[in-house]
């Protein structure tokens, strides 16, 4: 009800107006945008949706089998 109420709004407008309130919804898009750059995640979210989110972006890592050779762990190789 109400978007047909706004389309018929909207076809009443001249340019100007409707490119005023297309500045309006962009600005209304960025608002979440910012508001999750002021607070970090890690810092709203509960503990159960960080371990959540943290599984989540492990899961996109590439999958692979290799890994560093037993050298590399074997401290005097950092020394050499």
């Amino acid at each position: 009800m109400l978007r047909e109420e706004l389309k018929k709004e909207l076809d009443k407008l001249n340019d100007e107006q409707l490119k005023q309130i297309a500045d309006f919804i962009a600005l209304v898009e960025q608002q979440p945008q910012q508001i999750t750059r002021s607070q970090p995640f890690w810092q709203t979210a509960i503990p159960l949706d960080r371990a959540t989110e943290f599984q989540r972006w492990v899961s996109q890592l590439p999958k692979s089998n290799s890994s560093l050779n037993d050298s590399a762990f074997n401290r005097d190789s950092i020394y050499e």
